[in-house]
């Protein structure tokens, strides 16, 4: 966060659940943000959701080196500069699917989305961030509990996952020369279709299936801005925010 009046997020994503939910919170606490997605027009009924707010769509499959140049492309021609980055899009992948059936298109699908994508954006977020003047700026990963703790026939997703969080260390270490500060939130059980299906039971650990609570994404929304809006001298390098309920800690 800088000094500066009007601050500039790119938030991928943005079309929905968790980036949607992001979005508007930033915009309504006065950011300017670029919404990146797949589909522009959810990316546009994100921004009518704030009415006035400063934001700009930009089509972006974030597992594409050339859309992701083009995205902070976009951003330095439109804003200048860039605060934040909120690297938030992701894919579960199949359900319920046994390692062993797991296809290879699959799994690579699900790296390609949430380990790829996010390192391509953090990448050219990172040189703009160092590039520009004032130097530095922010980057927060979107992880997951599935960092720590797996689900039943998640192989993919929970990979790509703990692997987010050895990309969060090594950005954030290696930004410390120029001012970038990066942090992880990881969530669990947040109300958003992705999850949808908690509500109607799970497979758990145990070979049970059991309907699990869920939280307001709101609430996620704000964790994530107060991270956001520290100075950069400070960093929330890990955030677990979850459904105060949920199977996660201890035997559930």
């Amino acid at each position: 966060m800088t000094n500066r009046e009007t601050r500039i997020a790119v938030v991928t994503g943005a079309g929905s659940g968790i980036g949607r939910a992001v979005a508007v919170e930033l915009l309504g606490a006065g950011w300017s943000v670029a919404l990146a997605g797949r589909r522009v027009e959810t990316l546009e009924e994100t921004a009518a959701l704030v009415p006035g707010g400063d934001t700009l769509a930009v089509r972006t499959d974030v597992s594409r080196p050339e859309e992701v140049e083009a995205l902070f492309a976009a951003v330095r021609d439109r804003f200048g500069r860039l605060d934040l980055l909120f690297n938030n899009a992701g894919t579960f992948g199949p359900g319920g699917v046994p390692v062993e059936e797991l296809s290879y298109d699959a799994w690579r699908h699900v790296v390609d989305t949430n380990l790829n994508g996010a390192f391509l954006c953090a990448q050219a977020a990172y040189r703009q961030l160092k590039e520009q003047d004032p130097q530095g700026g922010r980057i927060i990963n979107n992880g997951s509990v599935s960092a720590h703790t797996p689900r039943p026939h998640s192989v993919a997703y929970t990979a790509t996952k703990h692997a987010l969080t050895g990309l969060t260390k090594s950005l954030s270490l290696d930004g410390r020369p120029y001012r970038i500060a990066v942090g992880q939130i990881d969530i669990g059980n947040a109300a958003t279709d992705m999850t949808a299906g908690m509500r109607r039971g799970v497979l758990q650990a145990n070979g049970e299936v059991a309907v699990e609570p869920v939280m307001d994404v709101a609430d996620v929304a704000r964790t994530v801005r107060h991270m956001a809006e520290l100075p950069l001298e400070a960093n929330v390098q890990f955030a677990t925010v979850l459904a105060t309920t949920m199977p996660y800690v201890g035997r559930g």
